[in-house]
């Protein structure tokens, strides 16, 4: 038996496809651009969309490329690799489709998976609340069934996509359960298109990072929508969202290293010119042994991730320990490989007129969303331990 750590020619045309047109499209000018006006480039996802960079994963009956999460991986990878934010744009108009894919009706699928595929809907996903994050099991949103229809009222945070996609899935609590420790066996999944009546969406400014990328606070007051719009199970909602997680958070991962990579190269392009003392600073043994260990550690996350990519293809299904493994080194060797880069530019890498700033900015969010490094380590521990739950 053995072990390959190549790609595939067709995977190595989709890696080189996907660097190409990040090259071409992703400028410092549309860049800054998005960064500074924290704008989504509608324009730049339309002709992501046109190729079907964003739907790679999606099955092909429903409009997408029919690959797997490999491929995903690879131009999540190589768009975060030339930048970041813009890369993130790009993609995430098709944040939550896996829900509706592995637990959607064949109707659902229809209606929204199609046109997400196509890149004529935006769709995003609220689980997180106001008091409710990683603690996903105690969202206070509810769902009321009133006829043919269902209720739902609450209010969602940092949600992306939230002020400009078409629809949302929504976890809603539909039962109240005896226990604290039963709450997740309450929760469900509701498709709520924004134009419905009772939506409302805020847009979050001033973040951080990742700014090209749309993030609202969004209310729903009285939102009604019919039976048809409930995914999946009622009070499955929950076992829904975990294996979600378990599947991007590979995805992230793949974010992460991408992030790394591009910062690398930034600094090492920068130190190999950048004089001081008359040398250049690519010659100081300290800088040459730093930029060697970033390397490794971005190897061994590349690996990591790739790995946990391709268990979930051999499997069917992903290993949340080795998802969980991937997501929390990638995002943490992403943030101190930026950390380094920047420092490496002095003064100039404090000026958002070098990319090294924002990459700087963009790597942190890796070590937030899709559960927070310190959930990572939990889940970790916890699957080693063989204590039951998360």
């Amino acid at each position: 038996m053995t072990v390959s750590f190549q790609f595939t020619e067709e995977q190595e045309d989709i890696r080189r496809a996907a660097r190409e047109f990040a090259e071409k499209e992703f400028t410092p000018e549309l860049a800054r651009e998005c960064d500074r006006e924290e704008k989504f480039p509608m324009e730049l996802f339309k002709k992501c969309a046109k190729l079907g960079f964003h739907a790679v994963a999606i099955p092909e009956e429903y409009g997408g490329g029919g690959y797997g999460p490999i491929e995903q991986m690879i131009v999540m990878e190589e768009f975060s690799a030339v930048n970041p934010g813009l890369g993130l744009a790009c993609l995430l108009p098709t944040f939550g489709v896996e829900i509706l894919l592995l637990h959607g009706s064949e109707e659902q699928k229809e209606q929204y998976v199609t046109k997400v595929a196509k890149g004529d809907a935006i769709m995003g996903m609220a689980n997180t609340e106001p008091d409710a994050g990683s603690d996903s099991a105690s969202i206070k949103t509810r769902a009321v069934k009133d006829g043919n229809e269902w209720v739902l009222n609450g209010t969602k945070q940092f949600i992306s996509n939230g002020s400009i996609a078409d629809f949302i899935l929504v976890t809603a609590r539909t039962r109240e359960m005896e226990s604290f420790e039963k709450r997740h066996r309450g929760i469900s999944y509701f498709i709520v298109e924004t134009d419905r009546e009772g939506y409302k969406a805020d847009k979050i400014k001033g973040k951080m990072g990742i700014r090209a990328t749309d993030t609202a606070e969004v209310s729903l007051n009285n939102v009604r929508v019919p039976e048809s719009n409930l995914v999946g199970e009622e009070g499955k909602g929950f076992y829904y969202m975990m294996e979600f997680f378990d599947i991007t958070r590979v995805w992230v991962a793949a974010q992460a290293v991408g992030i790394a990579r591009g910062a690398l190269q930034l600094v090492i392009d920068y130190v190999k010119q950048r004089k001081a003392f008359g040398l250049p600073l690519a010659a100081f043994q300290y800088i040459q042994f730093k930029i060697a260990e970033l390397a490794t550690k971005i190897e061994a996350a590349r690996t990591l991730t790739y790995r946990a990519a391709a268990v979930q293809v051999e499997q069917g299904k992903p290993d949340n320990t080795l998802s969980a493994m991937a997501k929390w080194y990638a995002g943490e060797v992403a943030v101190e490989t930026t950390n380094w880069a920047l420092q490496f530019h002095g003064g100039y890498g404090y000026i958002d007129e070098y990319p090294i700033n924002q990459f700087y900015r963009d790597a942190k969010i890796t070590e937030i969303y899709e559960g927070a490094k310190e959930v990572e380590k939990l889940i970790i521990a916890r699957n080693l331990f063989g204590f039951k739950g998360r």
